[in-house]
Formats: C-alpha cells, structure tokens, sequence
C-alpha cells in the first residue's frame, strides 16, 4: 500500500483532469462522505439530540445508540424514530451532496454507497443510478424475517418522533410486521436477517449492468469517504476494476485515509482531505 503525500489540494487538479477526461464516473460512497456533509454521529450534534439518553444510559454517539440494550421496545423506537428522523428525513446541514452532483451529473454515473441517510436522493441523485447496499433508515421489514419485504416508515417516524414522552413513544405505536405479528427492525445490514427485497435487487442488477457495459473505456473511480470497515463492498473492487482496464483512474478521498495498491498508483489520485471542501475546489 501506497499513502498520499499530499496534505491539501495538491492533487486536485489531477482529479480535475481525470475527470474531464472520464465518459464514465463510478462514486463508491461511505460514512466520510455524510461526515463532510454535516452528518456527525458524536460532539455537539448528539448531545442536543439525544442528550437524554446519554445522560440516562452513558450512550456516547449514534452509532453506539443503534446497539444499546433498551429496556423496552417503547424506549428502543423513540431512539430510533429520533434517529431516523434526523439522519434520514432531513436534508444534510451542508451542500456537499448537491456540489457532488453538480460535479459529477453531467457525466453518466453510477452510485455504490453503503451509507443508509439517503442524501444522495435528497440531493437529486437518479434514483435509477443508486444502489444501497446496506439498507435505508427509511425502511423497515420484519425482525425475523417471516418475508423478504420492507416497508416504509415516513408517517410512522414522524408520529413516533411526535408524541414520545419521557424517551417513550405510546405503545400503540409500535410497530409490528403486517404478516406474522412480530416485531419490526430496521432494514440495516448488520447480521443474516438483512431483507434484500425486490427494489434491493432491482438496484444490484443495475449496477452490475452498468459496470459490464463499461468494463473498457475511459472510467473515473471515484472513492469518496470509504474506510476499512466492508472493503470488499466498494473498495478492492474499486482496485480490481482499475487494475483491469488501462484507461481507468482510481481516485481516494478519504481524511487520513486516502490510499491505492502500489499497482495500481499510476493511474491513481489520493488526497486526503475534506470532501466537500474538495469538491468546491473542483468546481471552480
């Protein structure tokens, strides 16, 4: 592995001209993405929205929150509709969804993302040139699963978020699956229970279309905000794809992590940095 040197924008005039040069650009999207758009799981930000349960619990950020213990469903789905609500249903607090597309729109594209918030949408992303890998906050399907179904959860959110109380949402709101009776979960790939539904599928067969058609040809790789958390969901494929065709150029955009295999390096770019500070670079 090769790591960037570069501490600023140095390399983002490269980008730039791989870019222009690009008649195909592939954005494989993780957390630092939503990270640079404002969507900060810890700080200032948790604490004016769940200081509650942090004060009641110990809970320390968001992610943490997703996987504490509740007490009761009541409890558990007052987190979660607060969740939802504030990183699903809500537009990102800075633009840097809505620059990307600016940036990258006018080519013809294709977004991998295992980031759940939907931004990409919110911004006015095709919704035909997405795939979610990880799942939707906005969905919800049976916690068993009895069925491969989701089911969105908009109106539900709203009136959980609404009418809580004491950390609490009303019994009577909890939801249940419409065909066996039991408990709901969120559409969020965290073990084998993930429901990969007709719309999940639909989206896969997209994009495995997209990348055989333009398997050759002038292709910009563009990896924004991706850790090693599921490398092998966008990253190593991302590597593998350039590696494959000569006239493809992989690009890292990662703060501190931003890297390439040393096969790969001359037809990469990898700044680390902010993304949306870079993109605004870009679009001067």
């Amino acid at each position: 592995m090769k790591p960037s040197t570069a501490a600023s924008w140095a390399g983002a005039r490269e980008l730039r001209q791989a870019l222009d040069r690009a008649e195909t650009v592939v954005i494989g999207a993780g957390a630092g993405l939503s990270v640079s758009a404002g969507f900060t799981y810890s700080g200032e930000r948790f604490q004016e929205n769940f200081g509650d349960f942090a004060q009641k619990y110990g809970i320390r950020d968001m992610y943490a929150g997703g996987f504490y213990p509740f007490p009761s469903p009541e409890e558990r789905w007052a987190w979660w509709s607060r969740m939802v609500l504030l990183n699903r249903y809500q537009p990102a607090p800075k633009p840097v969804y809505r620059d990307l597309l600016e940036l990258a729109g006018q080519k013809d594209y294709f977004v991998l993302t295992t980031n759940v918030d939907h931004q990409f949408q919110l911004a006015g992303f095709d919704k035909k040139r997405l795939f979610y890998t990880q799942g939707d906050y906005g969905l919800w399907q049976c916690a068993r699963p009895c069925h491969q179904r989701t089911y969105d959860n908009e109106e539900a959110v709203r009136r959980m978020a609404a009418e809580q109380q004491g950390m609490k949402i009303p019994p009577e709101l909890i939801p249940r699956c419409p065909v066996c009776g039991g408990p709901m979960a969120m559409n969020l790939r965290s073990d084998d229970t993930f429901v990969q539904d007709e719309g999940w599928h639909a989206a896969a067969s997209r994009y495995t279309d997209f990348i055989r058609r333009h398997e050759d040809g002038p292709v910009l790789f563009l990896e924004l905000g991706v850790g090693y958390n599921t490398p092998g969901i966008i990253k190593f494929p991302f590597w593998q794809m350039t590696a494959r065709n000569p006239q493809a150029v992989y690009a890292c955009v990662n703060a501190g992590e931003a890297a390439c295999p040393e096969e790969i390096r001359g037809r990469s770019v990898c700044i680390n940095g902010d993304i949306g500070q870079l993109v605004k670079e870009l679009l001067k």
